[in-house]
């Protein structure tokens, strides 16, 4: 099987080559091209060790690199996700912002150790440039502080590994000055105020300090007893801090490099220094574990941050000096928001720390449940994405999460065998289900709440009495491993998706198949019922990677929809019916949207999608128009549907208004369809005024007799 990828303009022609048993079946795609879907939220963090935190310098958002090879991008008012950027190699050690706060430089290691910076256009996370050469990790970039030059801390590599200190002009990046000196790693940078001087702490227990404009040694420090982990200029350059190995941080006098003071109490090496914007505080971030505040004009502690359960590697203080960011080496791998005031916890950043398999909203669109391979589940609110509670009580990974009809309970299957249900409302595990003996791939409540059924890797497919938790029956085999099941909406029919690369249907009332759906060449890993019923959806893995849609209830296959490159993990259709969302993992377009009348692809998106493992959309209403999808990094998307029905005019026809106004769209798009309404104004005149529905979601904005009611 062959692809080619032709791009054209604003569209992409996506032109498809199958060989099937001897026979070519070419298919082309056309859809507008659309890297990055209208995002509401987006909840989750990294998945390892975070190395790395800077603020901006207007301070309204906040970077941080870790060892899961990205860099992200925190909106400090509320520390929602912005952006993830990727194709930083392996480990990000450090990030730093330019003055002017347009762009931002990473430092990381590569698969053979050999280091990179990546310079990165803020505004939409483009990647700029890449300065390469390094034979070790970048473990430290600066900018200095007019923003035209950068520099870093690396090593020339085994098997000496001297220190080396590079300085590039950022607008064209060329490489100034190569400055090696010493034996070990030089683990921090940092520009004086003035960028006249350039400090460089180094695992040879050293500081060095660097004329900036001929990089010629001014002196070298000597008191530490352990490698220099980093250093800090005060605001006015006139102290150099230093954190060491050897537990202690030092201030400098500059520039004469006198030690004025040693500061004591970390109980293990200090990771990460940092000056207040005002110079009167200094925080430190350890490897026992705490944060430190300590006031400056008397080195005495002023109050220890507690919080993190591992080492802190990096802190940083907001630009107005009220809040410091710490990341470290917590398991949950969270950023943490403390206010300096007091050193309370405003808030910790993360989510998930592995895949997300499954999505699925409530049918009253307020709440969405996520499932991780980390083990956990999370419930978030669909308004603005905070999270609302953590579930841990699987022990292995959760692959699937289905809300009752009711909104009462949810259903989880996982790793572990086992299926468990929880009460909505606080969390609390109601009952666990056992009887599977392989991983639980799928569950689903049938339409009337009443049972719940659940496919496994182990072949079977069970039916469960939720009231009581007992087992209704196992449906006959023999069958293959089992991907998915779903009901249709009257209940009487499950469909499941199989490793045999089959499609089955069975009869809910006493459990037999009624046929066999054949026609994919990979296993299925997804079914789906329209809303009325009508179709079934199906996606598959490699080979095939197509989407098939049937005719329900004959189960007549009516078409193909190409166009993943990879496994289709998911498949949902709109609460409409009109559209059908599909999501894959690898290739250049993972979430797709398809027409469902004639299979038309709508939109194809591959910027913040990862892999994506699961796709779901929001009710309407209230839901307004959003569909929500769990990737492969642990991250949980809330996007809007771009196809979703804008809010509507809607007039009561009366004896005084006879025509009526029905389906003006608040734009003043013209609608031919729509009898007595061709523009917006029309609406506006016959109900004297604009109805908005809040968000300008979908839904229909009433007003009878003169008063205005509810969006619907």
């Amino acid at each position: 099987m062959t692809r080619k990828v032709a791009l054209n303009g604003s569209s992409r022609t996506v032109v498809v080559l199958f060989a099937t048993f001897g026979c070519l079946h070419l298919v082309s795609v056309r859809a507008p091209a659309q890297g990055r879907p209208d995002i509401v939220w987006m909840a989750g963090g990294h998945s390892d060790d975070v190395y790395s935190v800077a603020y901006s310098p207007d301070g309204r958002m906040f970077a941080s690199g870790a060892e899961d090879a990205t860099v992200k991008l925190w909106r400090l008012s509320d520390g929602k996700l912005i952006r993830t950027l990727r194709g930083n190699g392996w480990d990000v050690y450090s990030v730093a912002f330019s003055p002017n706060g347009k762009l931002l430089a990473s430092g990381s290691s590569g698969p053979n150790l050999e280091g990179a910076i990546h310079l990165w256009r803020v505004s939409d996370g483009s990647l700029i440039r890449t300065l390469t050469g390094y034979k070790d990790e970048v473990l430290s970039v600066a900018f200095s502080p007019d923003g035209r030059l950068l520099a870093s801390g690396s090593s020339t590599g085994r098997p000496r590994y001297k220190g080396v200190i590079s300085v590039w002009r950022v607008s064209d990046g060329s490489l100034i000055h190569t400055l090696k000196k010493g034996t070990g790693r030089v683990r921090s940078v940092a520009f004086s105020p003035d960028g006249e001087v350039l400090a460089s702490g180094s695992e040879d227990q050293t500081i060095k300090l660097w004329r900036v404009s001929d990089g010629s040694l001014i002196r070298t420090l000597r008191k530490h007893t352990g490698r220099v982990q980093s250093v800090a200029f005060t605001p006015d350059g006139e102290i150099l801090a230093s954190g060491s190995e050897d537990q202690t941080i030092k201030l400098w006098q500059m520039p004469g490099g006198r030690l004025i003071r040693t500061l004591t109490g970390h109980a293990d090496e200090v990771l990460s220094v940092a000056f207040s914007p005002d110079g009167k505080l200094l925080a430190s971030g350890s490897a026992d574990k705490t944060g430190k505040l300590w006031r400056l004009r008397s080195g005495r502690e002023i109050r220890a941050l507690i919080g993190h359960t591992e080492a802190v590697f990096s802190v940083a203080f907001s630009p107005d000096g009220k809040s410091l960011a710490s990341g470290g080496e917590d398991p949950d791998c969270t950023i943490k928001l403390w206010r300096v005031s007091d050193g309370s916890l405003i808030r910790t950043l993360g989510g998930h720390t592995s895949s997300v398999r499954s999505v699925a909203v409530s049918l009253d669109g307020e709440m969405l449940a996520s499932g991780s391979s980390d083990h956990t589940i999370k419930l978030w609110r669909v308004s603005d994405g905070s999270l609302i509670r953590t579930l841990t009580r699987h022990s292995g990974s959760v692959f699937s999460v289905a809300f009752s009809p009711d909104g009462d309970i949810f259903a989880s299957g996982s790793a572990d065998e086992t299926i468990r249900l929880w009460r909505v409302s606080d969390g609390s595990l109601i009952r666990t289900l056992i009887g599977h003996t392989d991983t639980v791939m799928s569950v689903a409540f049938s339409p009337d709440g009443q049972m719940l059924a659940s496919g496994s890797r182990d072949k079977t497919i069970k039916l469960w009495r939720v009231s009581d938790g007992s087992l209704i029956r196992t449906l006959p085999g023999p069958v293959d491993r089992v991907f998915s099941v779903a009901f249709s909406p009257d209940g009487e029919v499950l469909a499941s998706g199989h490793w045999d690369d089959t499609v089955k249907l069975w009869r809910v009332s006493d459990g037999s198949l009624i046929r066999t759906l054949t026609g994919h060449t990979g296993d299925v890993h997804c079914v789906a019922f329209s809303p009325d019923g009508k179709l079934l959806a199906s996606g598959t893995a490699w080979p095939d990677t197509t989407i098939k849609l049937w005719r329900m209830p004959g189960g007549r296959l009516i078409r193909t929809l190409p166009g993943h490159v990879n496994r289709v993990n998911s498949v949902a259709f709109s609460p409409d019916g009109k559209l059908l969302g599909s999501a894959g993992c690898f290739g250049f377009k993972r979430i797709k949207l398809w027409r469902v009348s004639d299979g038309e692809l709508l939109r194809m998106y591959d910027q913040e999608t990862a892999n994506t493992e699961s796709i779901t959309f929001s009710p309407d209403p209230p839901g307004e128009g959003l569909f929500a999808y769990g990737r492969g990094d642990g991250v949980v998307v809330m996007a809007r549907n771009p196809f979703a029905p804008r809010c509507q005019y809607k007039l009561k026809k009366d004896s005084k208004s006879k025509r009526g106004c029905e389906a003006c769209p608040i734009e003043g798009d013209i609608i031919a369809s729509q009898q007595n309404c061709k523009k917006k104004n029309d609406c506006d005149k016959k109900l004297k005024g604009k109805i908005d529905c809040p968000g300008g979601g979908p839904g229909i904005c009433k007003k009878i007799k003169g008063k205005r009611e509810s969006c619907g």
